[in-house]
């Protein structure tokens, strides 16, 4: 059996209560609940988190919440794989074995049904995980850094930065939405990236990282545009 987590805590400080705020006519999360039903890639969907209201939300959508997250997995500094990991072994313990799951992030409503199936797809063909990723729309190893005393120097060495930008390798960054995991893998190293983990690419529209009531608004005009 394969199960999708999404992982939602209450305490939200920028955007309070972002994980239901009202998103082009829905809350928040039921965006990825919706792409997660209507993936068929699931035997149940599994909400995590500490704030009944958030719960009760969920469940109208379609997600099962069968606990509430202890306070120590939700605050501001545990990582929101600490959090999957607990609903995790909660779900193996209750629903039996299961083989690989999905992490889904509340705030993902560019996610949808045919991402999750491809990383779905690229776990049975041998990844050990994928990551839903956004490639880097410019030369990487050209990124300078600037350190506390404003001095510019090269992240990389000079020979990879005076490389032409044709060729250069293809880079992508994390687009923090969506992750799927062969379970044992999960289990043994949590998040660590290796040489054969799947690479779900995202077009950049749909890779907002909504942190700030900023984001958000650019987000919802993107969506008005891309749902229409």
């Amino acid at each position: 059996m394969d199960i999708a987590i999404i992982t939602a805590r209450g305490g939200s400080k920028r955007i309070p209560r972002k994980n239901i705020r009202p998103f082009l006519g829905k809350p928040m999360i039921a965006w990825p609940i919706e792409a997660a039903l209507a993936s068929g890639c699931f035997g149940h969907i599994l909400v995590s988190t500490d704030d009944a209201e958030i719960a009760d939300v969920s469940r109208q959508y379609g997600a099962e919440v069968p606990f509430l997250r202890p306070a120590e997995l939700a605050d501001d500094f545990t990582h929101a794989h600490k959090a999957a990991r607990h609903a995790l072994e909660w779900a193996m313990e209750c629903w039996g074995a299961i083989e690989q799951f999905c992490h889904l992030y509340p705030t993902a409503p560019f996610l949808s049904a045919e991402h999750i199936q491809q990383g779905l797809m690229l776990i049975r063909q041998g990844a050990p995980n994928a990551y839903a990723m956004q490639r880097v729309p410019f030369p990487v190893f050209q990124i300078l850094v600037r350190n506390t005393a404003h001095e510019l120097s090269p992240l990389f060495s000079q020979d990879k930065a005076s490389m032409r930008s044709q060729d250069m390798p293809e880079a992508f960054v994390d687009a923090g939405q969506m992750y799927w995991f062969r379970t044992a893998y999960f289990l043994a190293h949590e998040t660590a990236v290796s040489l054969k983990t799947g690479v779900i690419e995202l077009p950049r529209e749909a890779c907002i990282d909504i942190d700030t009531l900023e984001d958000w608004l650019f987000a919802e005009r993107m969506a008005a545009v891309i749902k229409k």
